[in-house]
């Protein structure tokens, strides 16, 4: 249950979320969307078309910015242009006829420069076909490490940080690999590193991998100049694998019919039926919730997680047969206060203004 004082703090962030933290969204996919037009015209066009049509995903990252403490102009800058690394990267390596390992590896690698602000940068397009970008790319990771660079902790969450990182980059890496392969690549992968993560499957632990929630929310920790180690290890078990993994199996479900179309790789087929799909996103929401509960701020971890059921479910892909009727079990489950943020999300999708 919810108390009233929980509810009320919750609601005051997400007002404020709309109204003060959106325009800043807004503005800096602004500046990239001007920076990516110097590109040539392939890059440029799956430049654009990342920002146009994944602009949620920076709408709802940018909630870190809103953790106490945090520089919200400044964090908004890491969390778009992180993000905009990550979509666009995604579109390069799923829209534009290429699959090739070592160029997605490559590529990738701007993920891990842009949390190292002490690392040197590489050639991100060395193996790729296309290659002027117009320095879009370089930009956006240059932006990146200004920012972390800004944080007072940094030092004490960055191993983390670029360990989450690079297994974002790895299940990138493999899972847009030709379809012979990929699923054979994705599987050895994921299963060698199960061992630390028991109860999990290979597909729930690459699912995880997959959400850029877990580095930020390390980085707003990390404007904390007095972070103490211990909110670190505490931070890190309860986004990875939990609301990591409730993040990306949350956007694979709404995103199953158009997968199945397209031959798209979705994690959340590879459940038995549609009874184990609700138990097990059920059971990562449980231990999401689990995990908040220890953290510092644990109302600002269940905003972010009945957050994450609101805004996936209230998607019209979510209200489509076979998967509404999934859909309403995972809002009956997160009780009252998911009702809340779903009546909320779809509200604001009604009046455009969560995208």
């Amino acid at each position: 249950m919810v108390s009233f004082a929980a509810a009320a703090s919750s609601l005051g962030l997400i007002t404020k979320f709309v109204r003060q933290t959106f325009p800043l969204v807004d503005a800096e996919l602004s500046l990239w969307r001007n920076a990516a037009a110097h590109a040539c015209p392939e890059l440029a066009e799956q430049a654009l078309s990342s920002i146009r049509d994944k602009k949620f995903h920076c709408q709802g990252g940018s909630i870190y910015s809103l953790y106490p403490g945090v520089n919200a102009a400044g964090f908004v800058r890491l969390v778009v242009a992180l993000q905009t690394i990550s979509d666009y990267l995604d579109n390069l390596c799923d829209r534009a006829g290429v699959a090739d390992e070592d160029a997605f590896r490559q590529l990738h690698l701007a993920m891990t420069d842009a949390l190292d602000p002490d690392a040197g940068l590489h050639d991100y397009y060395a193996y790729y076909p296309l290659k002027n970008d117009g320095g879009y790319l370089a930009a956006l990771v240059k932006t990146c490490r200004e920012e972390v660079a800004r944080l007072p902790a940094y030092r004490l969450v960055k191993p983390a940080v670029l360990d989450l990182a690079s297994l974002y980059s790895e299940l990138q890496t493999y899972k847009h690999l030709d379809l012979a392969i990929r699923e054979q690549k994705l599987a050895a992968w994921a299963e060698a590193r199960l061992a630390a993560y028991p109860g999990l499957t290979a597909w729930e632990f690459a699912a995880a991998t997959g959400s850029t929630l877990g580095m930020f929310m390390l980085c707003a920790a990390a404007a904390d100049a007095e972070l103490e180690a211990t909110t670190v290890t505490q931070t890190l078990d309860a986004y990875f694998p939990w609301i990591c993994g409730l993040h990306i199996l949350l956007d694979y479900f709404i995103d199953r019919a158009e997968d199945r179309n397209h031959g798209d790789l979705n994690f959340t087929t590879y459940y038995a039926d549609e009874r184990q799909t609700i138990t097990r996103l059920t059971h990562f929401y449980r231990q999401a919730l689990a995990g908040a509960l220890r953290l510092p701020d644990p109302t600002f971890a269940e905003t972010v997680i009945h957050g994450l059921l609101g805004m996936y479910l209230s998607d019209p892909k979510a209200s489509a047969p076979p998967e509404k009727p999934l859909s309403t079990a995972l809002i009956d489950a997160g009780g009252i206060y998911t009702k809340f943020m779903y009546i909320l999300c779809r509200l604001l999708r009604r009046r455009n203004i969560l995208a």
